[in-house]
């Protein structure tokens, strides 16, 4: 694939008027069912996105192009699904390959709506899935609003990266910079790996071995963090060089979002939603991860006493490490998606924690476009939560396993936390507008 695949990213160097057609069409294919199996959309998508951070489209471009063009592909595999019904298995492809809608059907049906949501970051579910659902005749509205989501977050995760790396590639970077920055990701690559592989095995003692990982990684930024000053100003330097105002007020509502004061009444709502329905054990994980995840947070951060990237005249709000946005977002939603994985298989269980990284990362990353915490210092947050996240769990499970919640539960606790989140972003974007108006 490697010839043609440069032959494909040359034409289109030269030619960087038909970039965004190209990522539109394969942001499509990789989410077009069937299609999607057999073109390699995720080389082509990091490539292309490669191209469009090399100056040629925006952040904004790139992510709005990919959100389309997965949900039109969602919408024609789910009407084709819709159409064809059971007599879908006799179209080319599947008739000599069952095992390909084999699989997704099992999944959608033991896991539903969910599935939809879920399935998106699994490669060989994303673009059967929707076909599967329009062929068990799922309400359009349902699926609609599920793919619309599911959408989102996949663009950030599977075009962000590309994007990044080809406004690195391009920008004048302070030296040393690549060399600190394979040092931290593959340090996470691996802290990641092992992490995943342990648990994909149903490693007695997975979850010591990544709240250890998490830990090594936490004390190498501390002893470290002075020498990261390529990879901290780098990254700073590639991230203001495309701000805009539309993306200033969904950063600063995403920032706002992960403030002490909101994020203690979310976790504190979690926590006495999950005791109200008398979940004891899983209450009492939530709220000692994320009480201990807070109080670690600020005696760290005191005691190193790092100065933020701009200078606060608040002496009490001027240290930066760990960031507390970063460690408070990654403990919230690392909990969330560690209840929801509890019976589940390896695999569900690890991608319900990929779904709750992206909120928590995109809060985090608020942080560093806004100029108010150094990459390392996000780094470090979400280290420090995955750690104690890691080791409370391992403590909760000493003796029995965490049973899984019944979706009756789920009912209760999810529509209250996605009301009181959508609350406060209302909030802050009907101020923002009222400052317009005037």
């Amino acid at each position: 694939m490697g010839p043609w695949l440069d032959s494909v990213t040359g034409w289109l160097t030269a030619n960087p008027q038909w970039l965004a057609a190209a990522v539109f069409i394969v942001a499509f294919v990789e989410c077009l069912a069937i299609a999607g199996l057999i073109v390699p959309g995720t080389v082509l998508l990091f490539a292309v996105a490669v191209l469009a951070g090399s100056g040629a489209l925006s952040l904004s471009e790139t992510l709005l192009l990919g959100f389309v063009a997965g949900v039109l592909g969602d919408i024609v595999s789910y009407f084709v699904g819709r159409h064809f019904h059971q007599n879908i298995r006799r179209l080319p492809g599947l008739r000599h390959h069952p095992e390909w809608i084999a699989g997704a059907e099992a999944y959608f049906q033991r896991y539903g709506i969910a599935s939809l949501l879920v399935g998106r970051f699994i490669g060989p579910l994303r673009p059967m899935l929707p076909m599967v659902a329009g062929m068990f005749d799922m309400p359009f509205p349902r699926f609609a609003a599920v793919s619309l989501l599911a959408a989102a977050g996949w663009s950030v995760a599977y075009l962000l990266p590309g994007w990044a790396t080809g406004a690195a590639i391009r920008l004048p970077l302070p030296e040393g910079f690549w060399l600190q920055a394979g040092i931290v990701a593959g340090s996470v690559a691996v802290m990641v790996g092992l992490s995943a592989t342990s648990s994909l095995r149903r490693h007695r003692r997975a979850t010591t071995w990544i709240s250890g990982m998490s830990l090594l990684i936490l004390i190498g930024l501390f002893i470290g963090y002075p020498h990261l000053t390529a990879l901290d100003q780098g990254v700073m330097t590639l991230v203001q060089e495309h701000r805009s105002a539309t993306l200033d007020e969904v950063a600063v509502t995403f920032t706002l979002i992960g403030e002490f004061r909101y994020m203690l009444i979310f976790s504190t709502l979690l926590t006495g939603l999950l005791l109200l329905a008398r979940q004891w054990r899983q209450a009492l994980f939530a709220g000692a991860t994320l009480l201990i995840t807070a109080m670690a947070n600020t005696g760290i951060k005191h005691f190193l006493a790092r100065l933020r990237p701009e200078v606060l005249t608040d002496p009490l709000t001027s240290y930066s490490m760990p960031s507390g946005h970063a460690s408070g977002s990654f403990a919230l939603f690392l909990t969330i998606a560690i209840l929801a994985g509890r019976e589940q298989p390896p695999r569900m269980r690890l991608t319900w924690l990929l779904l709750g990284c992206l909120p928590a990362l995109t809060i985090s990353l608020s942080r560093v476009y806004l100029g108010a915490h150094w990459p390392s210092d996000i780094l470090a947050g979400a280290m420090l939560a995955s750690c104690v996240c890691a080791a409370v769990l391992w403590l909760s499970q000493r003796e029995t396993p965490l049973p899984a919640m019944q979706w009756k539960i789920w009912w209760l606790i999810l529509p209250a936390m996605v009301a009181a989140f959508s609350f406060f972003a209302l909030r802050h974007f009907s101020h923002a507008m009222l400052r317009y108006a005037y």
